[in-house]
């Protein structure tokens, strides 16, 4: 019997789901509904679910950014990653950038003709995943490394579809604070890297490092994504900043900058930019 966790913030509307599945999908069981990003990454940990069904939008963490964290959490040894599926308002730009990907949504207020082609895609990837597990090679790669690759896929289609709404003028210096009632306008050639924490961003310089208010999702939109690679769903480094990439024990990558003692974690859904190794 196919398991499934539900990650939606508004308990009407997780029930109301929970139900039009019950119809769409009866033999689906649902292990666990949580109403927030950080829950739902922990409990689908825990009770390795074989679908997941998040909100684009929670309380902290986003439904991205948990699927993007679990991804990079995910121990596909123990077992295989599950099948995505994000519960979204009706917004135009969104909707047409998930009918781009291969990653399937569903809409708020709940639409059983919208839910039941989004259970058909579901059965299938399940039963892709139990193919390859049978007979690896027999269809593309159905893994983790998958999962993270359409989820780069979506967010920068997503990112696109922002843009496209309200485009922005490239940043070149960034006024930023050091703690105290001054602001430092920093140039965009001297930042190492950009990496949020809490309610700032970390500007890290060679000298320093210095505060913006402006979270790290909207500034993306304003850098120029040749020049800053984001590497982390937290963290932008500058490209040229970068001497060394490792890999430790546990396959994971690290960045070593010039001059620098920092070194920088690399999401699995950014490993590709290091594909060389």
């Amino acid at each position: 019997m196919p398991t499934a966790l539900i990650a939606e913030d508004e308990p009407l509307l997780a029930a109301a789901l929970q139900a039009e599945l019950a119809r769409a999908w009866p033999e689906l069981s649902i292990v666990a509904t949580v109403g927030d990003g950080a829950s739902a990454v922990d409990q689908a940990l825990a009770l390795k679910p074989d679908v997941l069904f998040f909100d684009i939008r929670m309380p902290g963490m986003s439904g991205l950014d948990a699927a993007a964290e679990l991804a990079d959490a995910w121990d596909e040894a123990a077992a295989p990653f599950p099948a995505l599926a994000f519960v979204t308002a009706y917004d135009q730009y969104a909707v047409q950038a998930f009918e781009t990907q291969a990653l399937d949504y569903v809409l708020k207020p709940v639409q059983p003709a919208r839910l039941q082609k989004t259970v058909q895609k579901l059965r299938l990837a399940l039963d892709q995943r139990a193919l390859a597990a049978i007979n690896p090679g027999a269809i593309g790669d159905t893994g983790v490394d998958a999962a993270a690759a359409q989820l780069r896929q979506l967010l920068a289609a997503l990112q696109g579809a922002a843009g496209a709404q309200a485009p922005l003028r490239q940043l070149q210096v960034a006024a930023a604070g050091s703690g105290g009632a001054t602001l430092r306008m920093v140039p965009l050639a001297d930042v190492l890297y950009l990496q949020a924490a809490d309610k700032y961003v970390r500007v890290v310089t060679a000298e320093g490092e210095h505060l913006l208010r402006t979270p790290l999702k909207d500034l993306l939109p304003q850098l120029d994504a040749r020049q800053f690679w984001q590497i982390h769903r937290s963290t932008l480094v500058r490209a040229d900043a970068i001497d060394s990439v490792r890999r430790d024990e546990a396959g994971k990558l690290h960045l070593h900058l010039r001059g620098h003692p920092d070194r920088l974690a690399v999401s699995r859904l950014y490993a590709h930019l290091f594909k060389a190794m």
